[in-house]
């Protein structure tokens, strides 16, 4: 009986953070615990010379030159009923894990990870022909989906409560922290990731997240500017996003110029350190299905500033402090807080170290064979 399971692989190769990093990380630990099962990954955009070694040896890649870009109009603009396992081969199971779900042959077990409803809870922050296409493809692939998988108890409420989801058809998978992520001490080490990005020995608050609207860098960028403290500068690790002229335009306007740098894309290795060096990490996010930087901040022994909106509250329990994502003047107020008592600043960074605790990318992946185990039954 064939118990060939498929991956669409093509996040983890094509997006440096965010679904590519939870899909690298979770791939990462499956195959560390499941040397048995025979996985193809398919990867939309890549030949197999292009490729590095699968994540083990029952691991084979399933590559196309044609890119995503490709397959969303053949699949989900088109809606040909081309079925993956045209590139796969047979197949008992897929898992989607990046919103979408792409025709699969009668039979074919399916299993879709919706990270969060983020176009739907903050339409303003995506660009319309992003939101339009997801407001059309995400709902019927969760309505065609044997199984849904979401990053957090509040990502599937908005699941039943937007989408009207049967509540035993979605089940919570929480991410993990890698442990890359712990506290650097070594002044060495801070000092050389400090210089290569510029970031000089001035202290900075330190955010993560692709620059667009939904992670409300202009609110932050407001909070420093009423601090009024001209030497601490605010730092962002994310690429570049879309809606991010009037941000730029903003930190021009307040003259804020040389306060607020912006990394761009920062690889995975150099995080931990980032994290390490920062005096408070600031993530008041208006949406997020999981927010994963909170927890990689507090691994680093960093204290957590975040939103008390979405899942951010699930995630970051009572180990950082929350604010209203919109009031500036409660977030400047949690900045001065966490930068001048100290008691308050151990307090967090303990209670991050514990919190952790509880995030792991091999109970993540022991999940999800068990999901996997269910469907095939």
């Amino acid at each position: 009986m064939n118990q060939t399971i498929a991956i669409d692989y093509t996040a983890a190769l094509q997006q440096g953070g965010g679904i590519g990093r939870y899909t690298r990380e979770l791939i990462a630990a499956l195959a560390a615990q499941d040397r048995a099962t025979g996985y193809r990954l398919f990867v939309a955009g890549h030949t197999e010379r292009r490729l590095p070694e699968p994540p083990g040896p029952n691991f084979t890649w399933c590559a196309t030159p044609w890119g995503p870009e490709w397959f969303a109009r053949l699949w989900h603009r088109a809606r040909l009923p081309i079925p993956i396992e045209r590139w796969t081969g047979p197949i008992a199971l897929l898992h989607a894990p990046d919103f979408t779900l792409p025709p699969t042959r009668p039979g074919t077990r399916t299993l879709l990870t919706v990270h969060d409803l983020s176009f739907v809870r903050a339409p303003e922050t995506a660009t319309p022909q992003l939101r339009a296409y997801l407001n059309e493809v995400v709902p019927r692939s969760v309505a065609r989906a044997d199984r849904i998988l979401a990053d957090s108890e509040s990502t599937r409420q908005d699941l039943i409560e937007l989408y009207d989801v049967p509540p035993d058809k979605i089940s919570v998978l929480y991410s993990g922290v890698s442990d890359r992520f712990y506290p650097i001490q070594d002044e060495a080490i801070l000092y050389e990731v400090r210089s290569r990005y510029g970031i000089g020995r001035r202290p900075y608050i330190f955010s993560v997240g692709t620059v667009q609207p939904r992670k409300n860098y202009g609110r932050l960028v407001e909070a420093l500017h009423r601090l009024g403290r001209l030497r601490l500068k605010l730092v962002i690790a994310g690429g570049k996003g879309w809606l991010d002229d009037p941000l730029y335009r903003q930190i021009e306007a307040l003259g804020m110029e040389d306060q607020v740098q912006f990394l761009g894309f920062v690889p995975d290795e150099d995080l931990p350190a980032l994290y390490s060096a920062a005096l408070v990490f600031a993530f008041p996010s208006l949406y997020e299905g999981f927010g994963l930087p909170v927890l990689e901040a507090m691994a680093c022994g960093v204290p957590v500033i975040t939103s008390s909106v979405s899942s951010l509250p699930e995630v970051a329990g009572n180990a950082a402090l929350l604010v209203d994502p919109y009031d500036v003047d409660a977030l400047t107020e949690a900045l001065a807080r966490v930068l001048d008592d100290e008691s308050l600043r151990n307090d967090l960074i303990n209670k991050g170290q514990l919190r952790v605790q509880g995030f792991s990318w091999t109970a993540a992946a022991r999940q999800l064979r068990q999901h996997y185990a269910a469907l095939l039954r």
